[in-house]
């Protein structure tokens, strides 16, 4: 289930992961994969061409999966340019 937290006057706890989404906005996503982070990610879904929605208790997963290959590719370019 998921809480409203539009209205703060209603909403009397702080939503648990479970009962959160988070969209996670690619400002370029050329590279991205989303259709691998879906399938990787249950109960994700493309909002827009560039957003990817998680629930909140996926966070974990989906910034280790699309951190880690960002993260190599760093790392590589750095081990190229010394």
């Amino acid at each position: 289930p998921m809480v409203d937290t539009s209205n703060p006057t209603v909403a009397r706890w702080i939503p648990t992961a479970d009962e959160s989404m988070v969209v996670i906005r690619f400002k370029d996503p050329a590279g991205i994969d989303f259709s691998y982070l879906q399938s990787m990610i249950h109960d994700s879904f493309m909002s827009r061409a560039n957003s990817i929605v998680v629930p909140g208790g996926k966070l974990d997963i989906a910034m280790q999966l699309i951190l880690t290959p960002l993260i190599h590719r760093l790392m590589e370019k750095k081990r190229r340019a010394c």
